[in-house]
């Protein structure tokens, strides 16, 4: 797949879920000194440094391990948050007198990538240290795992994809992205799982 950077564009009505987060209610992050402290800003997770919850890490391991289910990694993601990137894209360019050309202003997206098949995904993260393993300059968007599923449906994208580098890829797609991005919650009866409304 290829990054395609998506432009969340103007606070306006209709915003995917992180679009109103970055636009409509102001700036989720603050300087670039506070990422580096780990400090993300965002007000359904205060405190939140970054890191991947040791039950969501417990999980993915069994999961890569053959010991887990998709189901299981479902309800653990659905309990915890993810991170969704943000990256610059360059807007317009200007040029001084000497010819050399300079930023005059940039926007920041959302990225998408964009499979050999023409499918797209969404990126999330776990935590910050799976997203920059993959881009260290991106910026994280906490957000829950429903709200990332809403903006990947949103925009139109056939999977959310968490850890695309690593520790462990996991994809949502299909039906469980609609049903994540619903509200859905998985029930386990016996053997089998399903989804079922809250």
């Amino acid at each position: 797949m290829s990054p395609d950077s998506h432009s969340s564009g103007d606070a306006a009505p209709g915003l995917s879920p992180i679009s109103a987060l970055i636009f409509g209610r102001g700036s989720c992050w603050g300087s670039m000194e506070e990422m580096n402290d780990k400090r993300l800003l965002g007000t359904a997770f205060p405190g939140d440094t970054g890191e991947t919850s040791p039950e969501v890490v417990a999980v993915m391991r069994s999961y890569a391990a053959g010991r887990a289910t998709q189901a299981d990694v479902l309800t653990t993601l659905a309990a915890a948050r993810v991170l969704v990137p943000v990256v610059a894209v360059l807007g317009e360019v200007e040029v001084d007198e000497a010819g050399l050309a300079h930023d005059k202003t940039s926007d920041m997206a959302t990225v998408l990538l964009t499979g050999a098949d023409g499918r797209q995904a969404l990126l999330g993260f776990t935590g910050t240290a799976s997203l920059q393993a993959w881009q260290a300059d991106a910026r994280p968007v906490p957000v829950s795992l429903r709200d990332a599923a809403r903006a990947a449906v949103h925009d139109g994208a056939d999977a959310l994809v968490l850890d695309l580098a690593g520790p462990v890829p996991f994809a949502i797609e299909g039906d469980d992205l609609h049903k994540v991005a619903e509200g859905w919650q998985l029930a386990t009866v016996g053997p089998r799982t399903a989804w079922v409304r809250p």
